[in-house]
């Protein structure tokens, strides 16, 4: 039975958006039964998805030197996944964040165990911008899989210190030097030796090796990562 406040705030599926019915929970049916993380093949190193299963690296992996050792985005970046981070992100459905963490802690379940995480550390996010979207999405996302695998959460060991870009529009190369030097550990060597990275989309890896070096600079020393999507520039 939905309590009072699903009246005037019903409960949506967050990736097709309709109001979940009867004993649906946190996703409908329909979107239920299309539900497929990626599988393999995959590249070992960022966890994309391959068309030759003979090879273990995709391209940008072969070719692009990684300052993480290993990660995987959960599901493919596809138009249904990017319009419900848009509405989690930007429309007011934070909520959505319950079923993400669902999900990335379910289908990761077996890579946390390979890695075994000492820290979860949220890609960091400028205060202005944090104050204007409301909260920082990659935050709630690492709250939850501390919580989930009972891993402590670095909320602040880590600062965005320059003002950047978007990334949306830019390539891989851009995206680099956008975020050259944007990230700033606390001062010290962190007792820390595996830490795990959380973010909502995985794309050039841009973002995720900007933070993975940084932590490197203070003494980690083998870095993975989990999102919510893979996706391709």
């Amino acid at each position: 039975m939905r309590n009072g406040w699903d009246l005037f705030y019903p409960p949506c599926c967050p990736l097709c958006h309709q109001i979940l019915q009867g004993q649906e929970q946190m996703i409908c049916v329909k979107c239920r039964a299309k539900l497929r993380p990626i599988g393999e093949p995959r590249c070992k190193k960022c966890g994309k998805p391959l068309e030759d299963g003979q090879e273990e690296l995709c391209r940008d992996c072969r070719v692009r030197p990684h300052w993480f050792e290993e990660g995987r985005g959960i599901f493919l970046y596809d138009q249904k996944m990017k319009d419900s981070i848009i509405r989690y992100k930007y429309g007011g459905r934070r909520i959505y964040g319950e079923f993400y963490i669902r999900a990335l802690a379910l289908y990761g379940e077996s890579s946390m165990k390979l890695w075994r995480p000492q820290a979860v550390f949220p890609v960091p996010m400028e205060k202005r911008k944090k104050r204007k979207r409301g909260f920082n999405q990659s935050e709630q996302l690492a709250l939850g899989i501390g919580r989930q695998f009972g891993i402590p959460v670095c909320t602040d060991w880590i600062q965005k210190v320059k003002k950047t870009k978007s990334q949306k529009k830019l390539n891989a190369a851009e995206r680099r030097r956008n975020l050259q030097e944007a990230f700033r550990g606390k001062p010290g060597v962190w007792k820390i030796e595996r830490a795990l990275i959380v973010d909502d989309v995985y794309t050039t890896g841009a973002t995720i090796d900007a933070v993975a070096g940084e932590l490197k600079k203070h003494g980690v020393k083998k870095v993975y990562f989990l999102t919510i999507c893979t996706g391709f520039v």
